[in-house]
């Protein structure tokens, strides 16, 4: 489980260990993952710690030295943080980091588990893309369409070893996100978000239907086709009128 010490992360560590599934944790932040640790534990799983910061290369060489090791069979492939940042720009070192953590550690620790699992003949792998991946919303959104795309490849691949792979699609999620990367949600109204213990049972139940991509909510599931589908002039229209709003 990346990124499991809060947000979706923590709703999906909390969703497993009710269904009684013992747990794994990665993050940086070591006195929350302590923490959360710590309150899994008491809910009567197992409960492994890992300390590792998924956008350093030693941090993913942990990461899969341990699904080298253990036999993992679920991987909740959610390590990510908000990013509003300039693409023309001198200061790259943000976009650099954002690609190192949500697009290089979840390739790679995605493959390791996978390449297990596949060995074994199953397992599951969850990996959050987003709705953002379908529109032109800076790094962030690019980032989430290659998970997406790569998400959906992995799926073909494993699919003929009985290993299930599901393209988690969340929309806007009330968690601390994006309060943390500092990025305004004053012009977002509040119908818009949705719960994050929601989502993380909703793609948990359709892992059990065995779908291979969902979308929680009918809401996001209609402007997921729109963005996908409706006019590029207008939906970039919406996404420029949204990214003024994330600026203030």
């Amino acid at each position: 489980m990346t990124g499991g010490t809060s947000g979706i992360g923590l709703a999906f560590a909390r969703a497993l260990a009710a269904r009684g599934c013992d747990i794994a944790l990665v993050a940086r932040n070591e006195a929350r993952l302590e923490s959360v640790a710590a309150e899994l534990s008491s809910r009567g799983v197992d409960v492994v710690a890992l300390s590792a910061d998924l956008s350093q290369a030693e941090g993913v060489a942990k990461v899969c030295s341990y699904i080298d090791e253990e036999q993992v069979e679920i991987l909740v492939n959610n390590a990510g943080k908000g990013l509003h940042h300039p693409l023309a720009t001198t200061d790259t070192a943000p976009l650099r980091e954002a690609i190192d953590l949500m697009a290089t550690a979840v390739v790679e620790v995605g493959a390791v588990a996978a390449a297990a699992m596949k060995a074994r003949g199953h397992g599951v792998v969850v990996n959050t893309a987003s709705v953002s991946g379908l529109v032109p919303m800076g790094l962030y959104s690019a980032i989430k369409s290659l998970v997406k795309t790569w998400s959906e490849s992995l799926t073909i691949e494993l699919e003929p070893h009985g290993v299930r792979v599901l393209t988690f699609m969340p929309g806007w999620v009330r968690t601390e996100f994006h309060e943390r990367s500092h990025i305004s949600t004053s012009n977002l109204p509040g119908f818009i978000w949705l719960d994050a213990d929601d989502v993380a049972r909703a793609a948990l139940a359709a892992v059990d239907a065995g779908k291979t991509s969902v979308t929680p909510s009918l809401k996001f599931k209609v402007i997921s086709s729109l963005a996908a589908h409706g006019p590029r002039r207008a939906v970039n229209a919406v996404v420029a009128k949204i990214n003024r709003g994330r600026d203030r």
